[in-house]
């Protein structure tokens, strides 16, 4: 059986202009971002260099600018970019992308909102 190894981010939180309100795109808030990548570990391991895993203060960069980047309506479609963009380093096999929205415009009370992808290679 063959193991699979991850690399998680958790709680990259990122100021963007997200939301189907005119208002949300105007004021902005804080979306929270949680990465799963699956890729195999073991040659970055034997090696003990960075090229030969990713670099997640790199990938953070990279997430970060999506998120800060174009406004879209959906966090769906936040999460579809975030996505596309992990599986673009060529090394990583599969990740899932949650998008947190722990400000958005509900009038219940509530701590967080989110949306979760699951994306492969094909």
């Amino acid at each position: 059986m063959d193991m699979v190894d991850e690399i998680t981010l958790t709680g990259l939180t990122v100021f963007g202009y997200h939301g189907v309100f005119d208002f949300e795109r105007r004021q902005g808030q804080e979306f929270t971002i949680d990465l799963t990548l699956q890729l195999p570990l073991a040659a970055a391991a034997a090696s003990d260099d960075v090229a030969d895993t990713v670099h997640y203060g790199e990938l953070a960069d990279r997430v970060a600018a999506i998120v800060a980047g174009e406004p879209v309506n959906l966090i769906e479609t936040l999460a579809q970019r975030i996505a596309d963009a992990a599986l673009d380093v060529e090394r990583v096999a599969a990740v899932t992308v949650t998008v947190h929205k722990p400000h958005a415009p509900i009038e219940q009370t509530f701590a967080d909102v989110s949306v979760t992808v699951r994306r492969g290679r094909a």
